[in-house]
């Protein structure tokens, strides 16, 4: 554990990395990528998203054969419940920089993400379980660091929950792991280690959301994208009906349909122990395995796009077609919100981009505006008609009902230009212009008319997206629509949709050149200091009960132990802060060492990556370690040495830490780094541009 001070003095062309040397442990993590590929097609069944649906037969109505009727009736049945459009904060740290928004920017974005009739008005919030490890672009913060340490405060994950409930009081709240900490497998990196173990440090997390900020959990997840183990999923059932959580339904597991589909066909305890099958990016085809257990289909992480039209209608189209193709009724975006530093990995991601706190500026992105087609005119409890599926042209139709007569109707003709996800393939398509009309019967058959939403992809600016056009009029039980491509019309009884707006937020600016922290907070509501993000270990405000003078007031990294790893943490603790841009750094920290011989710490600039590709990080590290020794390197793995030698370092003093770095432009083609001072001298963190 190490506190420190800090202060940072820059201009531009750089990001400085904050990174603080965690003790090597014994520890190795089993590390995975974020997997972005589509679950394997089943048997006999093509890996194409636009195979003819379960719209029926098209029937020509006029000789124009591109006029056609779909009957839309209830008596034929209805189908699977829809569970409801969700957005997820997790796997990791995606949401990270959105708590420092200044108000009222912080409360805009929300209401845009939450607030019914308003924005993307989401039915589910699915949230990490913070775990102490890397989960993708950084670190959240376990509640329980160590075995008998217990705090409910911790991270963001609990303020983000109370705002979406605040908004809205039925969204649904979903938890699930991906790292846990060191202590539930020490010396290993398996977290079934001690299964009952696990299973009460998770339920500890359900409790304590309800103990401390009157939040119910509605689904628990078990660990995101890794292996299956039937045994702890039966004990994690038991222990939450211990404690009176038999209302918390299990979702597994987070990955493939396989092998949970098939587990659940061969073992009847555990078709009573899990309520939902959940997969990762499923190419909206479900597998006929799953299919048979009858349970809820869900895609618990969907979309990974960029916040563009390409990502929006990306979106359009898998929140129809994961119904249409694989009966799945719920689809959860990765992520909420892209807040987090540019250069992370996944850069631009979210159904909204809101990434200077500073500054307070944000961009309300395409993919909101898809989400509220769905989400502001059906709520979860409605049902499918059976009668829903592909055009006969492309594209496809979405029917809902909450059977009370209202009726709402989602229709996409996304190219395949428009459905571009970067992160798994979409096979080619083909769809064209068309009118097509509806047949209303059953219940529907009395209705007059329809409300009418519509956006187009390719139509700039954003905010004439989701558009209310007029009503159409219901003629004989029949209604028209001349669909062109890449259009996304929504058609209901439903007359409380809107699209909600805020004054236009402040203007872009970068990081502040000079910025200075020293950590006197007072009773932050946050333990994490503002800007900065933790990338591997974790770091909170520590308050010394000791007379250290201007030391009172630190940010101390608190982790003991590696935890047990998701994405390839780095053996040392990091923290970012500042702006990628920055060229010509000044960097000063005062630093305390903790721990006696082998401990150290460092601070680095213009290191090149991020989230969990940083443990093959390359910048300019200044160390000192506790033996009073020194390095300067160009590697977080300490391979490439510049400089070492003695720094009469020692645990449990203080320390400034100075690193000045310029860039001498040789000629248009060349420039040289110049480390122009890397000092330490006995003794809060920095910026400051060169003159």
């Amino acid at each position: 554990m190490f506190p420190c001070k800090i202060c940072l003095q820059a201009e531009v062309w750089l990001l400085l990395w904050l990174l603080l040397l965690l003790p090597p442990q014994s520890t190795n993590g089993s590390f995975l990528q974020r997997h972005f590929t589509q679950s394997p097609s089943p048997p006999n069944q093509p890996d194409q998203s636009d195979q003819p649906g379960k719209l029926g037969i098209p029937t020509p109505i006029s000789p124009d054969i591109d006029n056609t009727m779909y009957v839309l009736d209830d008596a034929r049945g209805l189908g699977r419940v829809f569970d409801g459009i969700g957005g997820m904060s997790g796997g990791g740290a995606a949401s990270r920089l959105l708590v420092n928004y200044p108000e009222p920017h912080r409360s805009e974005i929300l209401d845009y993400l939450f607030k019914p009739n308003f924005g993307a008005s989401l039915h589910i919030l699915k949230v990490e379980i913070g775990g102490d490890g890397q989960t993708t672009d950084g670190t959240e913060p376990s509640h329980m660091h160590y075995k008998g340490d217990e705090n409910y405060f911790r991270g963001y994950e609990w303020w983000l929950m109370k705002e979406a409930k605040k908004r809205n009081p039925n969204i649904r709240l979903f938890g699930l792991p991906w790292s846990f900490p060191g202590w539930l497998g020490p010396g290993k990196s398996d977290p079934y280690d001690n299964m009952t173990m696990t299973a009460l440090y998770v339920v500890s997390w359900i409790l304590g959301a309800k103990k401390h900020h009157e939040l119910d959990i509605d689904y628990i997840g078990i660990w995101n994208e890794k292996k299956v183990d039937t045994e702890y999923i039966k004990i994690l059932r038991e222990k939450l009906n211990e404690k009176d959580l038999k209302r918390v339904k299990i979702i597994a597991n987070d990955h493939h349909w396989y092998p949970i589909s098939k587990y659940l066909e061969l073992d009847p305890m555990l078709q009573n122990t899990i309520d939902v099958i959940g997969v990762h990016y499923p190419g909206t085809h479900a597998v006929n395995d799953a299919l048979k257990t009858n349970k809820t289909l869900w895609s618990t992480e969907d979309c990974s796009i960029f916040s563009d039209e390409k990502g929006g209608g990306f979106w359009a189209r898998i929140l129809n077609q994961n119904y249409v193709n694989g009966q799945i009724t719920s689809t959860i975006a990765w992520n909420l919100v892209g807040s987090y530093y540019p250069q992370s990995p996944y850069e631009k991601d979210g159904l909204l981009t809101a990434k200077e706190p500073w500054s307070g500026h944000y961009v309300v992105e395409a993919p909101i505006w898809i989400t509220a087609h769905t989400t502001q005119f059906a709520q979860p409890g409605w049902q499918y008609l059976k009668t829903v599926g592909h055009l006969f042209n492309g594209g496809s139709c979405v029917v809902l009902t909450d059977g009370l007569g209202n009726l709402t109707i989602i229709i996409e003709t996304m190219t395949h230009q428009y459905s571009q996800c970067r992160k798994s393939r979409v096979p080619f398509f083909q769809v064209s212009e068309q009118t097509i009309t509806f047949s209303l019967q059953g219940t529907f058959k009395e209705l007059t008319m329809l409300q009418v939403w519509y956006s187009k992809l390719g139509k700039k600016p954003w905010n004439n997206a989701f558009q209310q056009l007029p009503p159409l009029t219901i003629i004989d039980g029949t209604v028209t629509l001349k669909l062109g491509v890449d259009e996304l019309y929504t058609l209901t009884t439903i007359t409380t949709g809107q699209k909600g707006s805020h004054p236009i937020p402040p203007e872009s600016r970068p990081f502040p050149s000079n910025f200075e922290d020293n950590f006197n907070v007072g009773n932050s509501l946050f333990r994490a200091s503002p800007h900065f993000a933790d990338q591997t270990g974790v770091f909170e405000y520590f308050t010394n009960d000791q007379g250290t003078g201007d030391h009172t007031f630190t940010l101390r990294q608190m982790l003991n132990q590696r935890p047990i790893t998701w994405a390839e943490d780095a053996d040392q603790t990091i923290s970012i802060i500042g702006d990628y841009n920055w060229r010509n750094l000044n960097i000063s920290c005062d630093i305390y060492i903790e721990k006696p011989v082998t401990g150290g710490i460092f601070i680095a600039a213009r290191v090149n990556k991020a989230g969990s590709s940083i443990r093959s990080a390359q910048g300019l590290f200044f160390w000192v370690f506790a033996d009073g020794s020194y390095q300067v390197t160009n590697d977080l793995e300490r391979k490439m040495v510049i400089r070492s030698g003695s720094s009469d370092t020692h645990w449990g003093s203080w320390y400034t830490l100075i690193l000045n770095i310029s860039i001498k432009v040789i000629s248009p083609y060349t420039r040289t780094i110049i480390l122009e001072q890397s000092q330490l001298k006995s003794g809060s963190l920095s910026l400051h541009p060169q003159q």
